[in-house]
C-alpha cells in the first residue's frame, strides 16, 4: 500500500496507524481513500480504489474509454490537477442534464456510474451518472469494473463532437495482419460494434452513434488517419480507403495508410516513428515500390495538418489531378 491508492479499511486490517493515515505524503482525494503523494497518477488504479468501497460503483464514459485504450480528445482525457490526485468538487447531476461541470470539462473528473434505479456516485473529484445497464453492457476485467468498449463507445456518443466520435471508433475496429507487422486485432469488430448499436435503444449518445458507425472504416493506425480521411469526405474527394493494398512491380504487396485504387494515388500520414533512421530507410524502399507500381503518393504531417484543410486537401487534389481526376 505504499506507493498506490488504497483505502482506508485494507489500511486498518494491514496495521497502518491512524496517525500514519494522517501523514502529509497522502493525498486525501474522497472519503475513504488515500493516495501516496509518490503516486504517478494511473486511471485504473484510482478507479479500482473507488469501486473497492462500493460494488455497486463501476467505471462508463471518458473514463472507461481511457482504461480500455480508445483515444480520446485531450479535453476529455483524465489529468489530475496538478498532475496529483483530483481536487474538483462536481455536483452530480441526472444523467442526460448536460449542464454539469464534468459535461463542460470532463476531463477533470473520473465517470462513475451505478445501475439505473440506484442513487447517484457522490464523491469529491467524481462525476456520478445513472446508467440502464443491460447483457453485455458491463464487464469485470481483473477486479475492475467498467462498461464493455462498445457500450463506452455509445456513451461516448452523449459527449463527444461526431468527428472524435468517429476517430475513437475507428481504433476500436482497427485490425490488419501484414507481412511486415503484427497482426492487429480489434477491441471489438466493425460488425458486432453495429449489432450493437442497432441494439442500444434508449441509450443517451445512441443517436449519434448510428451516425458514425456509418462512416466508421476499418484498419486505421492513428488518430490522425482518421481525420484525414473525414477532412477529404468532407472536401468531397473520390474516397481513400486505409491500409490500401498495392501491388508493386513484381506483384508482392504494400500497404498505404490510405489509398484511392481508381485514380492510383495513395496518403502517409508521418508521425515522428517517421524521423528514425531505421524508418527512413523503410519508407524510401517502399515510396519507391509505390512508384514503380504507378502510384503518386503524397506524404502528410503534423504540420501539414494544423495549417488546415484547405492546405491539406489542396495538396491531395493536386495529386489525384495528375492522376486522371477531373473536378
Amino acid at each position: 500500500m505504499s506507493d498506490r491508492p488504497f483505502v482506508l479499511s485494507d489500511a486498518v486490517q494491514a496495521g497502518m496507524s491512524p496517525s500514519r493515515l494522517k501523514g502529509a505524503d497522502l493525498h486525501r482525494p474522497s472519503r475513504g481513500i488515500r493516495v501516496p503523494k509518490s503516486f504517478s497518477p494511473e486511471i485504473a488504479a484510482l478507479v479500482r480504489s473507488h469501486t473497492c468501497l462500493d460494488t455497486d460503483t463501476f467505471a462508463s464514459l471518458v473514463t472507461a474509454a481511457q482504461i480500455h485504450g480508445v483515444p480520446l480528445p485531450p479535453w476529455a482525457q483524465f489529468r489530475p490537477d496538478g498532475g496529483g490526485p483530483v481536487t474538483a468538487v462536481v455536483e452530480p447531476v441526472p444523467w442526460g442534464k448536460k449542464s454539469g461541470a464534468h459535461f463542460r470539462e470532463p476531463g477533470r473528473f473520473l465517470h462513475l456510474s451505478r445501475k439505473g434505479g440506484g442513487t447517484l456516485p457522490r464523491r469529491k473529484g467524481v462525476a456520478g451518472h445513472r446508467l440502464r445497464i443491460r447483457a453485455g453492457d458491463f464487464i469485470d476485467v481483473d477486479g475492475l469494473r467498467l462498461t464493455s468498449v462498445a457500450r463506452t463507445w455509445v456513451d461516448l456518443g452523449s459527449i463527444l463532437p461526431i468527428e472524435d466520435l468517429i476517430v475513437a471508433g475507428d481504433a476500436i475496429v482497427s485490425e490488419h495482419n501484414r507481412t511486415f507487422a503484427e497482426e492487429r486485432l480489434p477491441m471489438v469488430s466493425l460488425a458486432e460494434l453495429r449489432t450493437f448499436v442497432e441494439g442500444a435503444n434508449g441509450i443517451h449518445g445512441v443517436r449519434k452513434a448510428r451516425e458514425a458507425v456509418e462512416k466508421l472504416r476499418v484498419g486505421v493506425d492513428s488518430p490522425p488517419e482518421t481525420r484525414l480521411r473525414l477532412m477529404l469526405d468532407d472536401a468531397g474527394l473520390p474516397e481513400f480507403v486505409p491500409d490500401c493494398r498495392i501491388d508493386d512491380a513484381l506483384g508482392r504487396p504494400v500497404w498505404t495508410d490510405l489509398g484511392c485504387p481508381r485514380f492510383r494515388t495513395c496518403l502517409e500520414y508521418e508521425g515522428l516513428h517517421h524521423l528514425t533512421p531505421e524508418q527512413q530507410a523503410f519508407d524510401a524502399y517502399r515510396d519507391q515500390r509505390v512508384s514503380e507500381a504507378g502510384w503518386r503518393q503524397v506524404k502528410i504531417n503534423r504540420f501539414d495538418m494544423e495549417r488546415g484543410s484547405e492546405w491539406v486537401v489542396s495538396r491531395v487534389r493536386q495529386a489525384l489531378r495528375k492522376q486522371g481526376w477531373h473536378r
